[in-house]
């Protein structure tokens, strides 16, 4: 029988080039039946942490064992949930993100980031009843009333649209909504080709520069956003890292979202169209180990972020190919496309993982691709190139973990009762029975004696 703790965690190591014997040196427990969902969403996140603790204890020359426990796993998996800012707690979604009803399906939509909800008002041509939404500062801070009024007018709007009219109209005008498709859909889908022809994650050793020197904490400067990136820097803070994330003055992260995934750095504002905060920059990255970042493919490549013996990993929602391949995109909005929303519910009644499963699954396998990367960069030198996508880690929960197929563990049988299905026995063990050695009967109408 399969163990499927270890064989996910075995799988997510292969591909991060780990040595198999590690393995043996993972321990598992605690609460189990945590983030109950159609698809395996709790080997996920159990596997990538388990990973992502197998590259810290390696790359700190460690024996382990790492243990991981079902309820901190499953905990750390909805982390923006649990925050509470001096007993508030946070807001994780406006009201403009959310699903919608579209004249021939459904949309999903986006709009937790002022930029994005002015752009999806502009596609969708909704005007003055929402302007205080379009222009409020915060999310929290929107006046009900015209939050109500702004929820009415874009669900006219899109009622009046087909799903996929509305996922271009609102990508071509800089914001986000994606059409509900079902998993054969996207499995059809150009950029879901792209997706299931690539590696879950791709490790590229890109010349022969030697390792950079270090004197002091690894130096990881953080250009990411929301969960996924943040996540990996964050882990990399608590293994010892000095984190140093830069944003935009003028579009700074979101406060709770800050607050969740800020713990363990430090962060600065830059405005890189600004000669001097560029310099800056520059003279960052010269002194840097490693650079994570989580903007829109292709978003930063006017800035020449690359430095010989420099660890780079790159995260997109995406993948950095294909049609979607400068496109934004979310977690909530991978599930949309990708046909997890189905699975979890039903093209009538789209659903959700029980987490934001991809942003935090990803974040970890990303901070275990950046410390495998450094540890063997020590030994063989080379700048480093890790990329890594939410819609391949979509793929990889879909595809490759073992789901909950009911049918493997029922039997048919023909007897005086009809042919019936029934559950076979959980007990098992090697030389025992496959099975009863007869159907139910007729009620009552054996003998009242012994067989034998």
């Amino acid at each position: 029988m399969d163990n499927t703790p270890r064989s996910g965690t075995e799988l997510l190591w292969s591909v991060l080039g780990g040595d198999p014997a590690l393995v043996d040196h993972v321990e598992y427990g605690g609460t189990s039946g945590l983030l109950p969902a159609r698809l395996p969403v709790m080997d996920l996140a159990r596997a990538t942490v388990a990973v992502c603790s197998l590259a810290a204890v390696e790359h700190a020359g460690l024996p382990g064992p790492v243990r991981v426990d079902d309820g901190a796993v499953a905990t750390a998996f909805v982390s923006e949930r649990h925050l509470r800012v001096d007993g508030r707690a946070p807001v994780n979604f406006a009201p403009l993100s959310r699903f919608w009803r579209a004249a021939d399906g459904w949309v999903r939509t986006h709009a937790n980031y002022p930029h994005h909800r002015v752009a999806l008002l502009a596609a969708l041509g909704v005007g003055d009843p929402v302007e205080a939404v379009a222009t409020g500062e915060a999310v929290d801070a929107v006046d009900a009333v015209d939050a109500v009024d702004a929820v009415d007018a874009v669900a006219a709007a899109i009622g009046e649209r087909k799903a996929v009219e509305v996922e271009s109209a609102v990508y071509a005008a800089g914001g986000l909504a994606v059409a509900l498709r079902t998993p054969s859909e996207w499995a059809e889908h150009p950029q879901g080709r792209e997706v299931a022809a690539r590696p879950l994650l791709s490790r590229e050793r890109l010349d022969d520069a030697p390792p950079r020197r270090r004197s002091g904490p690894l130096r990881v400067l953080d250009l990411t956003r929301v969960i996924a990136g943040p996540v990996a820097t964050r882990t990399l803070a608590l293994l010892g890292a000095d984190v140093l994330r830069i944003d935009p003055p003028g579009n700074p992260e979101l406060p709770d979202q800050h607050a969740d995934a800020g713990v363990g750095k430090r962060t600065a504002a830059l405005d890189l169209e600004r000669p001097s905060d560029r310099r800056t920059l520059d003279e960052l990255l010269d002194s840097a180990d490693v650079l994570v970042t989580g903007y829109r493919p292709g978003a930063l490549d006017r800035f020449d972020l690359d430095r010989p013996g420099l660890v780079t990993a790159r995260l997109s929602a995406w993948g950095d190919y294909g049609p979607w391949g400068e496109r934004r995109g979310f977690d909530s909005l991978v599930q949309v496309a990708t046909g997890i929303a189905v699975t979890e519910g039903s093209a009538e009644e789209p659903g959700a993982l029980p987490a934001q499963a991809l942003d935090h699954g990803t974040g970890y396998l990303l901070a275990a691709a950046v410390l495998r990367s450094l540890t063997e960069q020590r030994a063989e030198g080379g700048s480093r190139l890790v990329r890594l996508a939410l819609a391949q880690t979509g793929h990889w929960l879909t595809t490759a973990l073992p789901r909950y197929e009911p049918e493997r563990y029922l039997a048919e049988s023909e007897g005086p009762l009809g042919r019936l299905r029934h559950a076979l026995s959980p007990v098992s063990y090697e030389g025992g029975p496959t099975g009863w050695s007869r159907p139910p009967g007729v009620a009552g109408a054996d003998a009242a004696e012994w067989r034998g």
